[in-house]
């Protein structure tokens, strides 16, 4: 299992900035895809793969794993170079990214890549399904497998989303952590100006979720909500984490029209140029 190694904060940022030129690459291969999105989130799928889950990329059907969902498929690009970072499959794959008969679809199809626990697409489902995964481990009485998922904040703007937030918080279902990925943007631009979605935590509380706020980028802030959430018993829990889209490039950051579009050559040079170093905040490895 990978998480039998403890990385410490320096080596999983190291790992977080690998992830984040690996998605550079991989869009720019492809060319289409989702920037922002992956980019922020980053941090949280190196907390995940390398820290918080159970998991074994070489056997990725391991009948104790945790599960992980991603509800906001667009965003998978994080999740292939986090996956092949951490052994799942060689790197060289990451640049089949959206190629016609690639496993590495532009958005995730379970049967394609072991260690993919579902496949989305259709935004706001993602929840439904851990929650249908959640009752089922319940009413098996199986109490050691912790069912993660990443969702949108744009998603939220679906109704079914808050149909199975009421259905975990009736149902009591600690075992999911839920990690909402706050970055404030969706498609049409921001997503207090689309679809006002505040006070969000009032909201979730109100559904009878436990919720925690956290820096997204902060990959110790990460690794300590999860393992409070984990502390946490009879009700589900729900991780705020504040990123910033596009996260580590500064021509990107923030801005929304980066959502669904990939870099040109020239913004791919740039991009992986800032990433080396984030702007000398992380040392190299060699140094």
């Amino acid at each position: 299992m990978i998480n039998n190694k403890k990385y410490s904060i320096e080596q999983l940022e190291l790992i977080t900035n690998n992830i984040r030129q690996d998605i550079i690459k991989m869009l720019l291969k492809a060319g289409s895809g989702h920037t922002a999105g992956p980019l922020g989130l980053a941090d949280i799928f190196s907390a995940l793969y390398f820290d918080i889950l159970k998991h074994d990329p070489k056997n990725p059907e391991w009948a104790d794993r945790d599960i992980l969902l991603l509800s906001n498929g667009h965003c998978v690009p994080v999740r292939y170079a986090a996956m092949a970072e951490a052994g799942y499959f060689d790197k060289k794959e990451l640049m089949t990214l959206r190629q016609l008969g690639t496993r590495l679809q532009g958005h995730p199809e379970r049967l394609r890549l072991p260690g993919l626990e579902s496949t989305s697409g259709p935004l706001g489902s993602g929840l439904s399904q851990a929650c249908g995964i959640a009752l089922a481990h319940k009413m098996d009485n199986i109490l050691h497998r912790w069912i993660y998922i990443v969702m949108g904040d744009g998603e939220t703007d679906e109704g079914n989303v808050w149909e199975a937030a009421m259905f975990a918080g009736n149902n009591h279902l600690s075992k999911i952590i839920a990690i909402i990925d706050r970055n404030n943007i969706q498609i049409d631009g921001p997503t207090e100006i689309v679809m006002p979605l505040e006070d969000y935590k009032a909201k979730w509380e109100a559904f009878g979720w436990y919720v925690i706020e956290i820096d997204g980028n902060n990959i110790e802030d990460v690794i300590d909500a999860c393992a409070m959430g984990r502390a946490i018993s009879e009700k589900p829990v729900m991780i705020l984490a504040y990123t910033i889209p596009g996260k580590g490039v500064d021509f990107i950051e923030s801005d929304f029209h980066w959502h669904g579009i990939p870099p040109d050559h020239q913004q791919a040079i740039k991009a992986i140029a800032e990433l080396r170093t984030l702007n000398g905040r992380i040392r190299s490895e060699h140094e």
